[in-house]
């Protein structure tokens, strides 16, 4: 058993070594969430599963705070609303989920940040299209690959194909992310 705890944990440390490849990602995502930020729009997260959990948490930690006492930041979870997600499921298809909550809520300006370990989730693919429809920025958060890779106007792909290595990987770079944007939009506090 501790030989698999250690094994578990050296594929962790491995693939956030290997993380600093896309340091550059990461911070040309965060420069696109302040300035969508600074310029008045909001971010909108999605995700399924564990990313939706992960959409979630990331859209607290902005809304309330991150490491800093400071004014709320404009984030908003769409895997949240439990009624609108079984609506649209139950009269369209789960795949329509989150594009219809993007053309209901998103405005030019704003950010859609997708959420996938696969880089497959239809529901995502078909909320980045509707985003793109409305001129709407888009931020994949995935793994090694998939079909979003190339719908996001940037795209975070860790290098991985082990799921929950990469969801391990997501949080941490959703927490970078979070860290720069507090620092960037509340440098006082």
């Amino acid at each position: 058993m501790e030989e698999q705890i250690r094994n578990v944990i050296k594929q962790n440390i491995e693939l956030h070594e290997n993380l600093y490849d896309i340091t550059k990602t990461i911070a040309a995502a965060a420069e696109m969430m302040n300035q969508c930020i600074t310029a008045g729009g909001k971010i909108m997260f999605a995700g399924n599963g564990g990313s939706a959990a992960d959409a979630q948490h990331l859209a607290a930690e902005l809304v309330n705070r991150f490491l800093k006492q400071r004014k709320p930041l404009p984030g908003l979870a769409l895997s949240t609303d439990t009624s609108i997600i079984t609506a649209i499921g139950n009269d369209f298809s789960f795949d329509d989920v989150f594009s219809k909550q993007v053309q209901a809520l998103g405005r030019k300006g704003d950010i859609l940040f997708g959420i996938s370990t696969s880089g497959n989730s239809g529901n995502i693919i078909k909320a980045f299209d509707a985003a793109r429809n409305l001129t709407i920025s888009t931020i994949a958060l995935i793994g090694a690959g998939g079909k979003i890779a190339d719908l996001a106007d940037c795209t975070i792909a860790v290098p991985s194909s082990i799921t929950p290595r990469i969801q391990e990987a997501h949080i941490l770079i959703g927490h970078i992310l979070c860290e720069i944007i507090e620092n960037d939009q509340c440098p006082g506090n």
